[in-house]
């Protein structure tokens, strides 16, 4: 379960089938008592009347055995029993059976000499029990009474009856609460689903808005704070705050590189002229060409990482408009290749082609289109060794103008791949300013952004050792 929605209903429909569990019970217990005592005072009360009218009936007749052989209450007694709803047997002083109703005489042997083997041997005073008789039959609740008044012949009274005949069955509650429970554990589940998904509606729009913010160009948005007062408006105020602060602080740092670009690139040309002038005058010592030749290119690439870093700010800042006018994407590919194959001629790399036959016209900004070909150009012929190849191709679809630029060369590792277009990220560290492949880290970064200032995209493929790919995808009119 990965949301909350899930885990809140989960919750939510295990407690309602704990609480189902434990008041089922409970009520199932609570109405046991009731309905054994129930059966208790039914039994106690139809053994009170048969000793008394068996007594009465002694009193008055003498005598309420049949004479032998038969040895059996006498029919006129026993007419007074044949009603009774329960299993009643009356047995002789040696437990000798004497009467079955009529319920008790439908009884198997062996159930009939399970109840009558209750009365052997003959109970002092008044006992009550359960028994089971087995043959499917229910537990009995039976309630077994001496008989002292009736002559002789009578010794004992049981008067049993079945533990499922009360008003309420605790048993055929429990049949209900399976039947039923499963229907309210599926409602309790739908229910719980559309309760948790209206209480976290608000958490979502959230989620939303955040998401839309988190591009770092949206930070002067705000969350809309509910009016409840309640967790989620608390949260909302709390986010609000936290954009605030980061807005402030995205600005600072912002302007901050914005200005210390434009204030280093004064003296970065001054320092240039300086050293290039040293450079072409004759009295300069042969021996300090060289150093003047380095320091020369890194005063370059730190221009060139110095107007990069101010390109991007204002990029940030929104102002770095573009001059878009209508123009042939052709021709601008084939003047970045015929860039490339100079570039890549000291290296014995071979730059290829392959162009459309006609104009591929698009609304773009020359200067920008053309600093994303070289800077994609420029990256495949620094990272193909010699006798490698890099490709360059522009073909077109209905909606969009697609170029790519392939190469040959060292690759880049799939981990790195994510980070490739983040300022300043460099895959491999032996790749620094210094190096065989000197760079900024800035390029596909500006790369990313002209073509998404366009309403375009860019992607990269790329297997270590196999080279790489960019795709860019530019509109077109």
């Amino acid at each position: 379960m990965q949301t909350i929605r899930a885990r809140l209903t989960f919750g939510y429909s295990l407690a309602l089938l704990a609480v189902l569990l434990v008041f089922g019970t409970a009520l199932y217990f609570e109405l046991r008592k009731p309905s054994r005592q129930e059966l208790d005072e039914r039994t106690a009360l139809d053994a009170s009347f048969a000793v008394r009218y068996l007594e009465e009936s002694f009193r008055v007749l003498g005598r309420v055995v049949s004479p032998p052989p038969r040895q059996e209450l006498d029919p006129g007694v026993s007419a007074a029993f044949e009603g009774f709803q329960d299993y009643m047997i009356v047995v002789g002083e040696k437990g000798e059976v004497r009467y079955l109703s009529e319920h008790a005489r439908e009884l198997e042997f062996a159930a009939l000499d399970k109840l009558s083997g209750l009365l052997r041997p003959l109970p002092e005073e008044r006992a009550i029990g359960t028994v089971n008789v087995g043959g499917g039959h229910p537990a009995f609740r039976y309630l077994a009474e001496p008989v002292h008044g009736a002559g002789p012949e009578i010794g004992a009274v049981l008067i049993a009856t079945p533990s499922n005949r009360t008003t309420f069955d605790p048993r055929a509650l429990l049949r209900a609460m399976f039947v039923v429970a499963p229907v309210i554990l599926l409602a309790s589940v739908v229910l719980g689903i559309w309760l948790a998904g209206t209480a976290l509606r608000p958490v979502q729009g959230i989620i939303n808005e955040v998401e839309a913010i988190s591009d770092g160009r949206s930070l002067h948005r705000r969350l809309a704070v509910p009016l409840s007062g309640d967790e989620i408006s608390r949260l909302a105020l709390t986010l609000n705050g936290m954009l605030a602060r980061l807005e402030q602080s995205f600005a600072g740092l912002r302007r901050f590189t914005a200005d210390a670009s434009h204030e280093l690139k004064t003296p970065l040309m001054v320092l240039r002229a300086g050293v290039e002038r040293a450079l072409t005058h004759p009295g300069t010592a042969p021996d300090s060409l060289e150093a003047l030749d380095e320091t020369l290119q890194q005063i370059s690439q730190m221009s060139e990482m110095v107007e990069n870093l101010l390109t991007l700010a204002r990029a940030d800042e929104g102002r770095a408009p573009l001059a878009k006018e209508r123009c042939d994407l052709r021709e601008l590919v084939a003047e970045a290749v015929e860039t490339a194959g100079i570039l890549a001629e000291p290296s014995g790399v071979m730059v290829q082609s392959l162009l459309p036959d006609g104009p591929v016209e698009i609304e773009a900004d020359r200067h920008r289109v053309r600093e994303l070909l070289l800077n994609l150009v420029t990256n495949a012929i620094k990272y193909t060794p010699g006798g490698g190849e890099v490709g360059v191709a522009l073909e077109t679809s209905p909606d969009a103008a697609v170029i790519t630029v392939r190469d040959s060369g060292i690759g880049i590792a799939p981990g790195d791949l994510p980070h490739i277009f983040e300022r300043f990220w460099r895959a491999d560290p032996a790749r620094s300013r210094t190096g065989d492949r000197p760079g900024t880290g800035l390029g596909l970064a500006i790369t990313k952004w002209i073509a998404e200032a366009h309403g375009g995209s860019i992607t990269v493929q790329s297997r270590p050792g196999r080279g790489t790919m960019f795709t860019v995808m530019l509109p077109r009119m």
